[in-house]
């Protein structure tokens, strides 16, 4: 499915670019906001006009990641652990960030962490419309059916996959991952 984002070649480094955190509208750079600590990271880019709320592809990917039965999220993180211990899904939305409500997100992309269950508030991304470099375009990512890009806990990129592609997802980390959950 390299076609739908062919800025992130499989198996080289994700590259980064410029995005506005949705929770402060703080412009930054994708790349940046992931650190290298062992986690894979899932990056949901929002096929256009999705708004993250109930219905849409990202609501019900999340939807999905957070409680389906066959769910790599649920399968690979022990029941102790912050949801996003081994994976850590992020989303990235084609609108400007005065146009999407942070508070309307999936549960998944606003989780409770640490031990005090504060909302992980940087899980959220939007276009950065003041500037030229749109990351959809930069990245050529399909601005029509969105896409999910897996980068591995090395920065690298393990696999792009269509939002609707949850067996496929699930058996990437099923060859890689213990059972868990």
């Amino acid at each position: 499915h390299q076609g739908l984002a062919t800025g992130f070649d499989l198996g080289k480094r994700f590259h980064s670019a410029p995005v506005v955190r949705l929770a402060d509208a703080k412009p930054m750079h994708l790349g940046h906001c992931i650190e290298a600590d062992a986690r894979f990271r899932v990056f949901v880019f929002a096929p256009q006009g999705d708004t993250g709320a109930p219905g849409g592809a990202v609501a019900q990917l999340c939807d999905w990641l957070a409680q389906g039965v066959d769910s790599p999220v649920r399968r690979h993180t022990a029941p102790s652990e912050n949801t996003d211990a081994v994976i850590d899904v992020r989303a990235v939305f084609q609108q400007a960030f005065r146009d999407l409500d942070h508070a309307a997100m999936p549960a998944l992309l606003r989780p409770a962490v640490g031990r005090y269950g504060l909302c992980d508030y940087e899980k959220v991304f939007c276009v950065d419309h003041h500037r030229s470099e749109d990351i959809f375009a930069l990245r050529g990512i399909d601005r029509h059916q969105g896409c999910v890009v897996v980068v591995r806990p090395d920065q690298h990129v393990g696999h792009v996959l269509p939002l609707q592609a949850r067996a496929e997802l699930a058996a990437y980390f099923a060859g890689i991952l213990k059972v868990r959950g």
